[in-house]
């Protein structure tokens, strides 16, 4: 006996019959979208109402000063034409030149038209938008002095086991308890150390008041006997 597959539309639930029905849509941005594209299934006439509601827009990158990175912008074309005051948009992207580089680049030597992998070691704790993934989170566990080292030497902030978001966002609930007992004992042994101090202080004075008191109780009973022996001379 073969099998059917039945395949169901991603967007609302209907029933695709047909193959000639499907369409594969890949979404490559949007608000709510983790660390790369996604692709759903809908019925062909789903896929064609996207087309029709498509908006005319603009993708520019904006490189403003003392951004490490440029902030990519998406608008409706007509609004970013209307920018143009001088000369049509139209005119201007044609007469304007190819794109360059940016002179700018970060220390790593990317922007954020190369997207960096976080799950590796070379690139895992440093802030961006987005899922974190397990993989990540595993390498910043197990890696966590290295990974701070290389932020800080990046100029990135380096992550804290007292920050409730870097606890969050890795998972670092245990290094996080471990830090708190190490401070906790640190500081108990800094306080029995400090009384130790203080109880061998006492002792020490203590025993230097009965050294007083002795040599004072000595110097008086010679007194005495001198005083004895010369009245009896006398």
């Amino acid at each position: 006996m073969g099998q059917k597959t039945v395949r169901f539309s991603d967007l609302s639930g209907q029933l695709i019959m047909h193959d000639d029905a499907l369409a594969r849509i890949v979404v490559h941005e949007h608000p709510e979208l983790g660390d790369g594209p996604v692709e759903i299934e809908a019925l062909t006439d789903e896929a064609e109402a996207i087309e029709e509601a498509a908006l005319r827009v603009a993708v520019v990158d904006l490189y403003l000063r003392d951004d490490l990175e440029p902030r990519r912008l998406v608008l409706e074309a007509d609004v970013f034409d209307k920018l143009a005051t001088e000369n049509p948009m139209s005119e201007l992207l044609i007469a304007a030149r190819p794109a360059r580089r940016s002179s700018r680049t970060p220390a790593n030597g990317t922007t954020r038209g190369d997207r960096l992998d976080y799950a590796t070691l070379e690139h895992a704790g440093k802030p961006h938008k987005g899922k974190t993934t397990d993989t990540e989170k595993q390498l910043v566990r197990d890696h966590l002095a290295e990974i701070n080292e290389r932020l800080a030497n990046q100029g990135f902030r380096t992550i804290s086991l007292t920050d409730p978001d870097h606890i969050e966002r890795y998972s670092l609930d245990q290094l996080a308890r471990e830090h708190t007992m190490e401070l906790e004992f640190g500081l108990d042994d800094e306080v029995q150390t400090e009384a130790d101090a203080e109880a061998e202080a006492e002792a020490e004075a203590e025993a230097d008041a009965e050294a007083e008191a002795k040599v004072g109780a000595g110097t008086e009973a010679d007194a005495e006997a001198e005083a004895r022996v010369g009245a009896e001379v006398g």
